[in-house]
């Protein structure tokens, strides 16, 4: 008897942490997007020098692909933050992570040991993460969610209002 209610007390606390899904959501937007954008920033203030890391790695247009890196960084980061086009933020965010894995981290990886090792699959394991899960809704995702579901619910109201029945004329009616 002790054992089932203890049983069925664990399952309800899972339940309820279950419901608090976007604590998580929102600790990894705020971690995640901190420190892209810090380091995004970085590397714009310091153009020149990454790209000249880049050319040194042999990356093909290493001006264009720096700067690309390093706004992508920095934008998704605040976006990041805001939870503002999470699920949108992430796709660039990952291709970033694993262009920077392929071109420069997996030169040193001798094995399995040393690629979990590496930060990047993380971060890019952690966007994945936020675009299946979405923003939460601590976030300008949510506000934006709620908008527009408020305004195609009051539009599907007002269309139903606006229906009559208006019969088809003989030549288009269908074929019986």
């Amino acid at each position: 008897m002790y054992q089932k209610k203890l049983i069925v007390t664990a399952a309800e606390l899972f339940d309820r942490l279950s419901a608090a899904w976007w604590i998580p959501a929102l600790l990894m937007r705020l971690f995640v997007g901190y420190f892209f954008m810090e380091t995004g920033w970085g590397k714009i203030q310091n153009l020149d020098g990454f790209t000249m890391r880049f050319a040194q790695w042999g990356i093909p247009y290493p001006a264009f692909n720096a700067a690309l890196s390093a706004y992508t960084e920095f934008l998704g980061g605040a976006l990041t933050i805001l939870g503002l086009g999470m699920r949108f933020v992430s796709i660039p965010m990952v291709i970033n992570m694993i262009v920077a894995i392929l071109s420069v981290k997996l030169k040193d990886v001798g094995g399995l040991d040393d690629f979990a090792e590496l930060d990047e699959p993380l971060y890019a394991l952690s966007f994945v993460w936020l675009f299946f899960s979405g923003a939460g809704w601590l976030s300008v995702d949510y506000l934006v969610r709620q908008f527009v579901d408020k305004a195609i619910s009051r539009d599907k109201s007002s269309i139903r209002a606006d229906a009559r029945f208006v019969p088809l004329a003989d030549s288009e009616a269908p074929d019986r």
